[in-house]
């Protein structure tokens, strides 16, 4: 009866928290179904931030919070944009159909919204790149970042992977290498790296694969647990490289 108690202790401190705080009521059911796996998932998606409101904690909650609802985002922007129909509802539910890898969609979106007074919004050029680029219309990815480059924008370091992928699938390999070196500097996370010993294999640098696959699985035994399973993705797509 005590170890009852005590497994259910946690479910039933979860459950206080989310009624008291206004959380969905589709938590309770998470937390009393599955009393081991459902209050540390609550803990992380919704306590967590909670307790320490920074960049890391709210991130750990996006991912369980995924891991729970992965449509969940693409459901609630979807909703927003017929509630009203505004280019940055348009924006969310593009980068949603990204996120969900609804690929012909986010695309739509993007060129729809590339209209009028934000025909040269960076932030829609870049999405409307990566959907372009998702659908394997490199050329027209290009031009779209061109115009980004164009009109004088910084190129962030999501913008610096984007364009390397692009040089990359146009076959334009020193610029892809020049853009991948810079991106894997630049960009947070393991896929800028994993696509550049990618890269480094394919064209006959791999000596050089080798020691960016070793400072994948560097960084991969320093990961948080609520990001190993994209760090297994990154290091086993750098893996195949060398294959």
């Amino acid at each position: 009866m005590p170890f009852l108690i005590l497994s259910y202790l946690p479910s039933v401190i979860c459950a206080l928290h989310a009624i008291r705080t206004g959380r969905p009521m589709f938590w309770l059911w998470i937390v009393i179904i599955a009393p081991g796996l459902g209050p540390a998932v609550y803990f992380f998606a919704e306590w967590l931030p909670e307790l320490l409101r920074g960049r890391t904690a709210r991130n750990i909650g996006k991912v369980a919070k995924a891991a729970i609802d992965p449509h969940r985002a693409y459901r609630e922007a979807k909703a927003a944009l017929a509630d009203v129909p505004s280019v940055q509802n348009r924006l969310k539910l593009a980068e949603a159909c990204l996120q969900g890898e609804r690929f012909e969609e986010a695309e739509t979106h993007f060129r729809e919204a590339l209209q009028g007074i934000h025909a040269d919004d960076p932030t829609l050029l870049l999405g409307h790149a990566r959907a372009l680029l998702e659908l394997d219309r490199a050329q027209e990815a290009l031009a779209r970042l061109q115009t980004l480059e164009a009109l004088g924008a910084p190129l962030t370091a999501p913008a610096q992977l984007i364009l390397a992928r692009t040089f990359d699938a146009l076959g334009h390999h020193p610029e892809a290498e020049t853009a991948y070196r810079a991106a894997a500097i630049r960009v947070a996370g393991l896929e800028a790296l994993a696509r550049l010993a990618h890269f480094l294999q394919r064209v006959g640098q791999a000596d050089e694969a080798a020691a960016v696959r070793q400072e994948i699985d560097k960084r991969a035994a320093r990961t948080p647990a609520a990001f190993r399973a994209e760090a297994r993705h990154w290091r086993a797509y750098a893996a195949t490289s060398a294959t």
